[in-house]
């Protein structure tokens, strides 16, 4: 039977309902006893299709998905019909979509998760995070300390990452946990004057009841974790923790069991090593009226 609690949410974002879809459709199939092999040829597709459209990777074929439904034994109308309006709307495009020119494939799926998420946790080690970040440090980070030169592309990723930040400002916005290192708040990226309106953004941003924000002194940086990387928790039970870890030429999505056990250990461990929100913010102020 396919379950009905937050499927039919209207607050869920394209992104949820095609994660949604994919976790009823797995469930069902388990259930069935079929395997991935045996659904990908029912619908003329690969095991590996099977396994991205349960991951809600991928957009849905409304055919596709009846063709499934009736693999799976569900006849009820009102139960087909629950999902299929889901996958429906799970095509729907993104604000991102319009950018996808300047914007990596492999950052696509994090925005769209981005958006979904209810809970937002992240650790940096360079920079503030990008939704924390003011126009002029974006710009200063993109585009590698010259902003002069920033082109038609470089602006559109600067846009993208200003966009990024409304969800903050949303209703029901998701809570963001931000823990950085002092070498963060410490490093004039973009110069004097663009290091200081970014501190005063953070301050800011300590205001809203839905950010906080945290720092890991010099005394103890280094031990939580090597490298930066962000966990994505969700409002819908049936829908996994994420992890994603940024790097040079692209970006890790993290699901397995150990993974997110890992970056939950991590998380403890900067619980314990970061300053409070409180002390945190005394020494962004305390940087900020030095610089």
């Amino acid at each position: 039977m396919v379950a009905q609690d937050g499927v039919g949410a209207e607050a869920t974002t394209p992104t949820t309902r095609r994660m949604i879809v994919g976790a009823q459709l797995r469930g069902l199939r388990e259930r069935a006893e079929i395997s991935r092999s045996q659904a990908g040829y029912h619908i003329r597709a690969s095991d590996s299709k099977i396994s991205r459209m349960e991951l809600g990777r991928v957009g849905f074929k409304e055919r596709d998905v009846a063709d499934l439904l009736t693999l799976y034994g569900v006849t009820d109308e009102n139960e087909r019909e629950v999902l299929l309006r889901m996958a429906r709307e799970a095509n729907e495009p993104g604000w991102w979509q319009k950018f996808n020119d300047y914007t990596p494939k492999w950052f696509e799926p994090f925005l769209g998760l981005e958006q979904a998420a209810s809970r937002i946790q992240t650790y940096e080690l360079q920079y503030v995070p990008g939704l924390l970040q003011t126009e002029d440090y974006a710009r200063a980070v993109i585009t590698h300390g010259l902003p002069e030169v920033a082109d038609s592309a470089a602006e559109a990723r600067v846009e993208v990452r200003m966009r990024r930040q409304r969800l903050l400002l949303r209703a029901n916005p998701p809570k963001l946990w931000a823990v950085v290192d002092e070498s963060v708040i410490r490093r004039p990226l973009g110069g004097r004057a663009v290091h200081r309106a970014q501190l005063e953004r953070l301050l800011d941003a300590t205001t809203l009841p839905n950010v906080t924000v945290q720092v890991v002194p010099y005394s103890r940086s280094g031990y939580a974790a090597e490298s930066p990387f962000t966990l994505l928790r969700f409002a819908q039970p049936e829908l996994p923790n994420i992890g994603y870890v940024d790097h040079i030429a692209g970006g890790i999505y993290l699901e397995k069991p150990d993974e997110i056990e890992l970056i939950g250990r991590a998380l403890d461990r900067l619980a314990v090593d970061a300053e409070t929100p409180e002390r945190s913010r005394k020494l962004i102020a305390e940087i900020l009226a030095e610089s």
